[in-house]
């Protein structure tokens, strides 16, 4: 216990909550060295056996989902929340097809990302290999528990995962059918291990475990984030709240841009890549806002708006005037904040002050101010023409995502198989000396 000890560089004695999530943690570590030697058709045979083991475990599953949704609806969680918290028949499917989707995706494990022969004859190459313990902190998300476990074993990592206790029979279940179809396929259970059972104490003594623990990402609201990236002690990639923004050019097939923002704000509002704020040019403010503004309403949408908005909503439409909270806001909700703007110079302005760093998006036929806009937005993601929903590991063809990085180190944007990786030199010689 000398070395889980050590690991937190703890000065007092460890009580046996922090010991019993080292334990989880050191166990983990164990079983990622077992998974670096495992075959890519060996890890893939276990997905395709997790996919199909949450099909047929579906009833389980949706039952311990079920008792969250009631549980979690009666002590009033948000709606956006509880979209994340649902699972449905039709969720489950997709989730099982996302590890599909994982398993036919080539292994980046063992690619070379660069390799030479040097002067003196030695062969020296740098080579992707696992991070080792990836730690999940997140909420309220139980695609998040097989997302991670697949990314991780796909990629050849352990997964240690505190999922919150809005889902903590959802995750529990989930957990259970994917160890045991670990164990059928001949693989370590302890690949993927929650530590739900511990609460917030358990979160924190996970953010302190360096030395067992390769990275942590915690994935949730904006105080969740900032709480990690501040307390751990553990290397953090840190995943962003997504303040997204839609921006209607005063050149645009303004049809084309309806249809744009209507799916960026409205096709799924409670996750991180909706947008949230539409800035429109002035030139096309009065005709855009007056098909705009009507099927927001119509969508049940809550309108703030800066004065030019309130001028312009037509009769029936009901906008609230905006502050400056409102362009800060990542609302997950049916609401949106609207501000018309002079010029894509003030649109890019109102972005570098208020944006997340997330995704924003440019409606336009200039090819001048699209690529204005994608050189001078500093998001992870930059869309032309096309909706901020778009900004997931799956429609990129990274397979089932492990969250989108705000960072600028390591990773950013959606995070697949390759973001959970490091690199190691090899250096191979004949008897060489130096």
């Amino acid at each position: 216990m000398t070395t889980v000890n050590n690991a937190v560089n703890s000065q007092s004695a460890p009580d046996a909550l922090e010991l019993a999530v080292l334990d989880i943690a050191a166990r983990a570590k164990v079983a990622a060295r077992t998974l670096a030697q495992a075959s890519t058709q060996t890890k893939d045979r276990a997905l395709e056996a997790i996919a199909a083991a949450l099909v047929a475990n579906q009833d389980l599953i949706l039952r311990a989902n079920a008792r969250d949704m009631d549980r979690e609806r009666a002590a009033g969680l948000s709606e956006g929340l509880l979209d994340r918290l649902l699972l449905t028949p039709e969720r489950l499917d997709g989730i099982a097809d996302a590890l599909r989707d994982l398993a036919a995706l080539r292994d980046p494990i063992g690619d070379v990302i660069r390799g030479y022969t040097l002067p003196n004859g030695m062969r020296v190459r740098q080579v992707r290999v696992p991070m080792g313990v990836v730690g999940m902190i997140y909420e309220a998300r139980p695609n998040v528990t097989v997302d991670a476990a697949g990314i991780g074993l796909k990629s050849g990592n352990a997964v240690v995962l505190r999922g919150g206790s809005a889902a903590l029979e959802s995750n529990t279940a989930l957990v259970s059918v994917i160890s045991e179809t670990l164990v059928e396929q001949g693989l370590p259970a302890d690949l993927v291990q929650s530590i739900d059972a511990y609460g917030r104490e358990g979160s924190v003594v996970l953010m302190r475990a360096r030395g067992l623990v390769d990275v942590l990402v915690p994935r949730g609201g904006a105080g969740l984030i900032q709480t990690v990236v501040r307390e751990s002690l553990v290397p953090v990639i840190e995943t962003g709240v997504g303040n997204c923004h839609v921006y209607v050019d005063s050149r645009v097939d303004e049809d084309e841009a309806l249809g744009i923002v209507m799916n960026s704000k409205t096709h799924r509002v409670s996750v991180c890549n909706a947008a949230e704020s539409i800035l429109v040019h002035r030139e096309v403010a009065y005709s855009f806002l007056a098909k705009l503004l009507p099927r927001l309403s119509q969508a049940g949408v809550v309108i703030h708006g800066d004065a030019d908005v309130v001028a312009r909503a037509p009769e029936g439409v009901e906008v609230a005037l905006a502050n400056d909270g409102d362009w800060g806001t990542e609302y997950l909700a049916l609401e949106v904040s609207i501000r018309v703007v002079d010029s894509l110079d003030q649109a890019l302005q109102h972005i570098q002050k208020w944006s997340s760093g997330h995704t924003d998006a440019i409606c336009t036929s200039s090819l001048q101010s699209s690529e204005r806009f994608i050189a001078e937005v500093d998001s992870a993601v930059v869309n032309v023409n096309a909706s901020t929903r778009f900004t997931d590991g799956g429609e990129f063809g990274l397979g089932a995502e492990i969250g989108i990085s705000t960072q600028k180190l390591h990773a950013r944007g959606p995070m697949g198989l390759a973001e959970l990786t490091t690199t190691k030199w090899i250096v191979v010689g004949d008897g060489h000396v130096r």
